[in-house]
């Protein structure tokens, strides 16, 4: 086993619900959690760690595993300290839901004995910390992994080659690297998830209409509904299961997606342009029968959802 000590930096929902998934499902070696104080007295208490630190120093430079749980533009904060931290032969992944600035950054800092793989869990609740987590929060989801400028010449899923070998660390060659890299992915499949490797370019553009335009659509919509509710509790009172379907990403605090639209706003903005046009392409046809093709291409995007996003 080359990931005998994983240090989980950030506590909270994907970071505690890495924890207990891989205790979960049989991790025998050292989890040692990085956050305040306060977040990892029930972190313990959870059983999701099994040493506690607020030392950032402390926890990644005796981890084979580095794994970069806080928001977007704290790991951006982080990964220069990580880069004087970590021990030659670790290797570094994150769980941000923007990629492109991660792993740009991440390739600029490490130093070339130190591997990053760049990742995002398609999992998540409406509502974080360490309370919410669950050992099978990532099981059925999708978990996108990133290849950048340390990996190019040598995929993790791929046999070493003699072009691909870096130079020596106490890990051992970059053959040994990449095993760390692999035994990795194997917990992810463990965890449930599905791996599934793309550029960091791609993920943000797809994230941003999938995840980020529908959060704030969500948004949007139920403060629409808020700003018109009377005081007679109208109309939000009549609310029903659609509403609150649609309504569910809005409880969602500003906090977990401002670092998001700060690193993605680009192809948000996009996204939202795209959306805006379709709503007004509605809106003028409201009284007519070609809002039926509108429709159409939503419940074959339905379907093709439930069939999991396969033809």
């Amino acid at each position: 086993m080359l990931l005998q000590r994983i240090a989980v930096v950030g506590c909270g929902l994907i970071g505690g619900s890495l924890a207990l998934g891989l205790k979960k499902r049989g991790f025998s070696g050292e989890i040692i959690g990085c956050d305040r104080a306060e977040v990892l007295e029930k972190a313990r208490a959870r059983g999701a760690i099994d040493r506690a630190t607020t030392e950032l120093a402390e926890a990644v430079g005796e981890a084979d595993l580095v794994y970069l749980a806080t928001p977007v533009v704290t790991i951006l904060d982080l990964l220069p300290e990580v880069a004087k931290a970590a021990k030659p032969g670790a290797l570094v992944t994150d769980a941000g839901s923007t990629k492109v600035r991660i792993c740009k950054l991440a390739s600029e800092v490490l130093p070339e004995n130190v591997a990053f793989l760049g990742g995002h869990p398609m999992a998540g609740r409406e509502v974080g910390g360490i309370e919410n987590a669950d050992a099978d929060l990532f099981a059925g989801a999708k978990y996108v992994l990133i290849e950048e400028a340390h990996h190019r010449d040598a995929p993790f899923d791929s046999a070493p080659t003699a072009s691909g070998l870096r130079s020596e660390s106490p890990l051992g060659s970059a053959s040994l690297r990449e095993g760390a890299e692999k035994e990795f992915v194997e917990w992810i499949k463990k965890l449930g998830a599905e791996p599934l490797r793309m550029e960091a370019e791609t993920h943000d553009w797809a994230v941003a209409l999938v995840s980020q335009v529908p959060q704030l659509v969500s948004t949007a919509l139920a403060s629409a509904v808020w700003d018109e509710t009377d005081e007679d509790g109208l109309p939000l009172s009549l609310a029903g299961a659609g509403f609150r379907d649609m309504a569910r990403l809005a409880g969602s605090p500003y906090d977990v997606w401002r670092d998001i639209c700060l690193t993605n706003s680009e192809n948000i903005a996009r996204g939202l342009e795209r959306l805006e046009q379709r709503l007004e392409r509605m809106r003028t046809r409201l009284r007519s029968r070609e809002l039926e093709e509108e429709f159409e291409k939503a419940r074959q995007t339905y379907a093709m959802l439930k069939r999991g996003g396969k033809e």
